[in-house]
């Protein structure tokens, strides 16, 4: 009876503390992102980063979606506090009404010239296929409220998206994340993003990574369900230290690789095209690979593509290639090239009705490249120049992929069948 009442002792000193806060939070908190942009000329400005007010909002997805995430922000100072509200019934913002806390980390981002703040609040214990409402608050000044909805358990189906290389055009990045709140607007089963890398020009300047932030809340719905990334580094992330700072360090430091679980019958293998392909990612990847071997369904998710539409093949295709068809893979989603591209499916380096697909290649805002449609991999598959963003539906029978461009058309349609296992 103590330890609960020391329990309800710090909840009400918690709620005290925002609700003071929140009397000033409340003229400080951003309006609401709508499904117009602010300016008349069309472009978008974002929630300006000020004092202590959340901004550049995100969420991340690692390892068990069913049960944790992590949400986080940008302010321009540095706060004394940062805390994340939430609960399971939408409280309109009201800070003092929300059952649940969670206490950010908070640190500075490297950078020469950019001098801001992340702030990490990571949720634990959630409960599956639940929508958590949660408001953002740093020294008083509060967030607009938002919401998303965990992963399920079980034999679920679902439905995720997939891009990479949104960097560069910065015009064709806002028309894509316009896309996918379209898309998430449209189609509530989706429940993530799993982003290929290359997210900026430079990785190592705060600068391109501020701009990207901003952008991103354009995948925010019109009544506030945010998108949970599920961040893979790219050649343009280098191995700098703001991937992490951004994303909370997915995977081990140093890493970036791990896999993901959605359900019972979904696997998604994050990995590093950055660093070594073999040693300790290549142990990693059979570990997991047999250790879900039962696994209905299998994906993998890294930048330079094994079998590309443009460039050369990366070193994929000599360490990772042959576990993937060893475990008989279904689809190994690639970025890096420019353009979009599904290939036939491969084994032992030849056309096979049993191989892997590999498709991409990066269409989420970066100009798209001519790809080399002449490559013998791409006989029974397909190329285009395109933006695209991929929608991948997941249920018992199938696993399909759609290639969605930029003005919302199809282009390109693959579906698999449950393997033997």
């Amino acid at each position: 009876m103590k330890r609960l009442n020391n329990h309800r002792v710090a909840l009400l000193v918690t709620a005290v503390l925002v609700g003071t806060g929140v009397l000033v939070g409340a003229l400080t908190a951003p309006p609401g992102l709508g499904a117009a942009d602010r300016n008349p000329d069309g472009s978008y400005v974002g929630t300006k980063v000020e004092g202590t007010t959340p901004a550049q909002w995100r969420l991340t997805w690692e390892e068990d979606p069913a049960h944790a995430a992590t949400i986080s922000w940008t302010t321009a100072v540095e706060p004394k506090k940062s805390t994340l509200v939430y609960d399971t019934e939408a409280r309109r913002g009201d800070v003092t009404g929300y059952r649940l806390h969670a206490d950010a980390t908070i640190g500075q981002y490297t950078d020469d010239e950019v001098h801001t703040w992340y702030n990490h609040a990571e949720l634990t214990g959630l409960k599956p296929d639940t929508t958590y409402w949660f408001v953002m608050v740093s020294d008083g000044a509060a967030s607009r409220e938002f919401h998303f909805v965990t992963g399920p358990e079980g034999d679920a189906d679902f439905k995720l998206l997939y891009g990479g290389d949104s960097r560069s055009d910065r015009d064709a990045r806002r028309t894509m994340n316009r896309r996918m709140r379209a898309l998430l607007e449209e189609d509530p089963e989706i429940l993530a993003l799993a982003h290929g890398g290359d997210y900026v020009a430079n990785g190592e300047e705060m600068e391109d990574w501020d701009e990207w932030l901003t952008d991103h809340e354009l995948t925010v719905t019109e009544d506030g369900r945010m998108l949970p990334l599920i961040p893979a580094r790219g050649n343009h992330e280098a191995s700098g230290p703001l991937f992490d700072q951004i994303f909370n360090t997915p995977g081990k430091k140093g890493g970036n690789f791990y896999r993901t679980r959605i359900g019972e019958q979904f696997l998604l293998v994050t990995l590093n095209s950055n660093i070594s392909a073999g040693g300790d990612q290549a142990d990693f990847l059979e570990t997991v690979l047999s250790d879900n071997e039962k696994v209905r369904w299998q994906c993998a998710n890294y930048h330079r593509p094994a079998y590309p539409a443009v460039k050369s093949p990366g070193s994929a295709l000599e360490h990772w290639v042959p576990l993937f068809e060893k475990y008989n893979l279904d689809v190994a989603f690639e970025s890096d090239g420019h353009t979009l591209k599904r290939t036939c499916r491969i084994r032992n380096g030849k056309r096979a009705d049993d191989g892997v697909v590999y498709i991409g290649e990066g269409g989420l805002g970066v100009k798209q490249r001519t790809p080399k449609d002449d490559r013998w991999y791409f006989n029974g598959g397909m190329t285009a120049s395109t933006l695209h963003v991929q929608k991948l539906t997941i249920t018992k029978d199938s696993l399909t992929v759609e290639s969605v461009t930029d003005t919302g058309k199809v282009y390109d349609s693959y579906e698999a069948r449950p393997r033997k296992r």
